[in-house]
């Protein structure tokens, strides 16, 4: 499994293409919590620290096979 302590609150999440998906909002047991603001629902969504392939500087980068929830990213899309 991923280093879970490397990950931090306010860190950007991106799929495997580089796409922003998320913001952090924290670590609960083995899955990374995304903030509501980047949520077509205002709600919070949940990624596996398993689906994480890298981390660099602020970035977490998902595997290709990751299984992002319908609907994230889709605030900073429609803002841009």
């Amino acid at each position: 499994m991923f280093e879970m302590l490397r990950i931090k609150e306010h860190m950007e999440v991106a799929n495997s293409e580089g796409q922003h998906v998320g913001t952090v909002d924290g670590v609960q047991d083995d899955k990374i919590k995304l903030t509501k603001s980047d949520s077509s629902d205002s709600m919070h969504h949940f990624l596996s620290l398993e689906d994480v392939e890298k981390i660099d500087d602020n970035r977490i980068y998902l595997k290709e096979s990751a299984r992002i929830p319908e609907g994230l990213g889709n605030k900073a899309t429609m803002n841009a």
